[in-house]
């Protein structure tokens, strides 16, 4: 499943097993469909970024493994990023943030 989030400062679609991850580090419920309102997202942003700091890195794949995408796993802190520009955006503009199945 994707979830796309969606605001008027932009949108973007991410796997759904990372975006409900995300939610809860936001201090969100996780459910999909749903919101989060303009005033909420500074608090819930804080969160998201303080979770997202402390999230351990992937483990690093073995060197004999040819597939280079086992050679470069992606931290959360990456996965996370879109979601906090867009929430960073959203605050600034006075902006709420929805998310849908994709």
């Amino acid at each position: 499943m994707l979830v796309k989030f969606d605001s008027h400062v932009g949108s973007f679609s991410m796997f759904g097993e990372t975006a409900e991850t995300l939610l809860h580090m936001m201090g969100h419920s996780g459910t999909i469909p749903s919101a989060i309102l303009a005033e909420d997202i500074p608090a819930a942003l804080a969160r998201l970024e303080q979770a997202v700091a402390v999230a351990p890195d992937p483990p690093e794949a073995d060197d004999d493994d040819e597939d280079p995408e086992k050679k470069s796993p992606v931290s959360l802190r990456q996965r996370a990023f879109p979601l906090i520009e867009l929430l960073r955006r959203a605050a600034e503009g006075g902006h709420s943030v929805t998310w849908s199945k994709a």
